[in-house]
């Protein structure tokens, strides 16, 4: 008796453990990833002969230098005193969709890159308007002439951020990168451009990246200040920061480094490396493209080396006009350039005037501070901006 109560309680034992594991088969739900065989709309096979084809689809690549900035609340704005006393950047909380932007600035030996493939496919005459002003550097009460005949093609410059270069010049290097990624990923995997479509690769595909473009003022300033590192528990963040750094100081407080500047830049006039022999920043112009510690999204010198153009038309009062989701100002809306008289030269400001952030190797370390912006002509170029690319997350409603 007591073996057949035995063999009854395993029997049960059993039949309650299939039990649950019968109940814990559930349907698979389609996703982007595994849609199915089927479809659940028509019943019909995908990939069938003449049928609808889906492409298999794991995630967005990831192009080359970029780094993932997970998007979220914050509060944009200058944290710093208004000296300038300009009130364009006043605080308030917005949220940033997540997206994709280079961990450094765009480099000489990119450009030079740039500049060999559209001489070989492009009209002279877009070669010619690629060309960076290396006269940037010439000053009429200044000896800076190596720079202009060196700093761009001298290969001990190659990994110094690319300077001399106009937002519109930024703007058609982002198309060329574009291009080149996703053909080098539709041969990788296989995929044939349709001539039709004007060689573009189909995004249905799922193997190209979106559009490299130049991040917006509000992107670019959220992944400067970096504040995913400042959290605490559950969405509390503890401090907010004046730089893309901890704290109110410029030199490093820790290690081996201990009493080094954080970033390059100018210590105030006449003093841009400090006293040979023990030189601080290191760099009386720009800098190594790694120099300086990486802020927590692991991006190099957000504060610093050279400023960088983003896509934004500049406005004093953008801050109150654009949307609190991923704010951008694209043109004149809501505030007109007839509103200022550029005509008569009473105002710089106008649909072609564009926003630079970040601070330089000229600038003092005001400028460093993420919120501060300033702008300059969509056609200009100076020895003290350059830019980095950006890419949005695909797909992703975070």
């Amino acid at each position: 008796m007591k073996k057949l109560s035995r063999t009854a309680k395993r029997l049960s034992l059993f039949l309650c453990v299939a039990a649950v594991m019968g109940s814990c088969k559930m349907k698979t739900q389609p996703n982007a990833q595994n849609p199915g065989p089927v479809s659940t709309t028509t019943g019909l096979e995908y990939n069938a002969d003449e049928g609808f084809q889906v492409s298999e689809y794991r995630d967005q690549p990831v192009g080359p230098n970029l780094v993932f900035i997970e998007g979220g609340r914050t509060v944009l704005g200058s944290f710093e005193e208004d000296i300038m006393n300009s009130r364009d950047n006043v605080e308030r909380t917005v949220t940033v969709a997540s997206f994709y932007m280079d961990e450094t600035e765009v480099a000489n030996i990119h450009w030079l890159e740039y500049l060999h493939a559209i001489k070989k496919d492009s009209t002279p005459e877009f070669y010619q308007s690629a060309l960076p002003d290396t006269t940037v550097w010439r000053k009429e009460l200044a000896f800076n002439d190596s720079y202009v005949d060196h700093y761009l093609r001298y290969p001990g410059f190659r990994y110094y951020p690319v300077v001399g270069v106009s937002w519109i010049q930024a703007t058609d290097f982002c198309k060329w990168r574009t291009a080149v990624v996703n053909q080098r990923l539709s041969e990788e995997s296989g995929i044939e451009v349709d001539a039709s479509s004007g060689g573009r690769i189909p995004l249905e595909s799922g193997v190209v990246v979106p559009d490299y473009r130049l991040p917006t003022e509000a992107e670019w300033e959220y992944a400067a200040y970096a504040l995913i590192g400042t959290q605490w528990l559950d969405e509390i963040q503890t401090h907010s920061r004046i730089y893309p750094w901890d704290g109110h100081a410029l030199r490093n407080p820790y290690g081996k480094e201990m009493g080094y500047f954080l970033a390059n830049f100018r210590r105030g006039r006449g003093d841009y490396a400090g006293i040979a022999g023990k030189l601080n920043d290191g760099a009386m112009i720009t800098a190594y493209v790694y120099d300086n510690p990486p802020n927590d999204y692991g991006l190099y010198n957000m504060a610093g080396n050279v400023n960088e153009w983003v896509q934004d038309v500049y406005r004093p009062l953008s801050f109150e006009d654009v949307d609190d989701l991923n704010p951008f100002r694209r043109g004149g809306f809501l505030d007109e350039e007839d509103g200022y008289d550029t005509e008569n030269f009473n105002s710089l400001i106008s649909n072609r005037t564009r926003v630079y952030k970040g601070g330089s190797w000229k600038d003092v370390a005001y400028w460093m501070s993420p919120g501060t912006r300033r702008y300059l002509e969509e056609d200009s170029a100076t020895s003290t901006v350059g830019f980095r690319c950006a890419m949005i997350r695909a797909g992703s409603n975070y």
